[in-house]
């Protein structure tokens, strides 16, 4: 699944209830799940994580859907060319820089 696909099944599923909750109440469950993550991250089993990872990422793209940004687009324009900070894939940036 793309990341296209995955916007538009989000937008099919919930795009109803998610425009009528809002970004600030959908930013609000994107970082409960962000919460579970990390409980699973720390403490979980395999299975856990997969689904806690599909859960932030299915918020994410609510987010976007919210938000009116295409995540594809995003992704290409920040990343599409390589490290946004040296311009370089693998990233050639020092161990104390971001990204």
């Amino acid at each position: 699944m793309t990341l296209g696909q995955l916007q538009h099944r989000i937008r099919e599923m919930y795009g109803a209830k998610d425009g009528a909750r809002g970004l600030d109440g959908t930013f609000m469950w994107f970082m409960e799940e962000v919460g579970e993550l990390a409980a699973a991250l720390r403490g979980g089993d395999h299975p856990e994580r997969v689904l806690e990872f599909a859960d932030v990422l299915a918020w994410l793209a609510t987010l976007a859907n919210i938000a009116g940004v295409d995540l594809e687009e995003a992704m290409a324009a920040k990343y599409g060319a390589g490290c946004p900070g040296c311009g370089q894939t693998p990233c050639r940036c020092g161990t104390a820089e971001k990204p």
